[in-house]
C-alpha cells in the first residue's frame, strides 16, 4: 500500500500589540493584530527519535513572527505577512510553503476583522 503524508506546522491566534497601519491614528498607538502562520513541511519524515530537532519548533515560529511585528512601524499587513513567510522559507529548507494570515480585529466598525492571507511557495 502506497501512502502519502504531509505535515503542516502551525501557530494560530498569536496576539501582538503592533504599530501598524497607514492612517495617522495608527502611528500614535499600537493596536491588536492576530497572526496565523502555517508551514507546509511536505514530505518531512516523521520523527524517529521523538526529538525537537527532527521538526521545526512552533515556539520559534511564534517568537519570530512577534519580533517582526514589533521591530518597527509597518504600514501594510501585506508587508508584514510577506516578511514572516520569507523568513520561514529561508530558515529551513524543509519548509515548502508558508501561509501567513494577519487580522486587525478593530480595523472596521461593522466587521469582526480585516486583514490579509499571504502564501509563499518554494520554487525549486
Amino acid at each position: 500500500m502506497n501512502t502519502i503524508q504531509n505535515t503542516k506546522i502551525f501557530v494560530r491566534g498569536l496576539e501582538v500589540q503592533a504599530s501598524i497601519g497607514v492612517h495617522p491614528h495608527e502611528y500614535e498607538a499600537a493596536q491588536l493584530i492576530i497572526i496565523d502562520v502555517e508551514l507546509d513541511m511536505a514530505g518531512i519524515e516523521p520523527p524517529t527519535e521523538d526529538k525537537l530537532v527532527e521538526t521545526l519548533d512552533y515556539a520559534v515560529i511564534a517568537e519570530t513572527a512577534a519580533e517582526f511585528a514589533l521591530e518597527a512601524h509597518v504600514r501594510l499587513v501585506e508587508t508584514l505577512a510577506a516578511r514572516i513567510a520569507r523568513w520561514a522559507l529561508d530558515v529551513d529548507a524543509r519548509v515548502q510553503a508558508c501561509t501567513v494570515s494577519i487580522a486587525k480585529p478593530h480595523a472596521l466598525v461593522n466587521a469582526d476583522a480585516a486583514g490579509v492571507t499571504y502564501t509563499l511557495t518554494r520554487d525549486d
